[in-house]
């Protein structure tokens, strides 16, 4: 949230309704927005770049935890599989987190996208109020849902009655 919005779109409060946990892979800007998605469920927060000058106890450089049986990692600032191949993903994967992973969620492009490389999910799920580092309007937001191993991803468009789905992604 760049400061110009005072909170996250309706839209995000009645998708994230029903939801287990939150991933936010930062630029949160302001740390008001990990309580009100706390409101919500338990929120994981990794710190961006554009992070500065947020302070809050939940704010870290990197998270790490299984769901669902999956292990998944979180951090900001990631290569995009789109430009990078397999060695350096596992490479970078090796270097930030030290572990196996199926899932790496990322942010800092603000470009919603997931990519399946060498058995593991990478996932943008873009922002969902600064959308490819453009202007303040409706962005995306992603859903991953984990049954039996199985991971299935949505990437969402915000839009001014609800969300559209952009893309959907499965990884067994």
């Amino acid at each position: 949230m760049p400061g110009t919005i005072e909170s996250l779109w309706p839209q995000v409060y009645e998708a994230f309704q029903d939801v287990d946990v939150i991933l936010h892979a930062g630029d949160l800007h302001v740390s008001d927005v990990i309580e009100e998605l706390e409101t919500l469920a338990p929120t994981y927060v990794c710190a961006g770049n554009g992070d500065l000058d947020v302070e809050h106890h939940k704010l870290q450089d990197l998270w790490l935890g299984g769901l669902g049986g999956v292990q998944v990692g979180l951090v900001h600032k990631f290569p995009t599989p789109r430009r990078a191949d397999a060695s350096r993903l596992q490479k970078k994967v090796d270097q930030i987190f030290g572990e196996h992973l199926d899932v790496v969620i990322y942010g800092h492009t603000h470009l919603a996208e997931v990519h399946g490389v060498a058995d593991r999910v990478y996932i943008n799920p873009g922002s969902p109020t600064l959308p490819n580092n453009l202007s303040t309007r409706h962005g995306t937001i992603g859903f991953m849902h984990i049954r039996q191993k199985q991971i299935e991803v949505e990437l969402m468009q915000i839009e001014e009655r609800g969300l559209s789905l952009l893309e959907r992604y499965s990884h067994t």
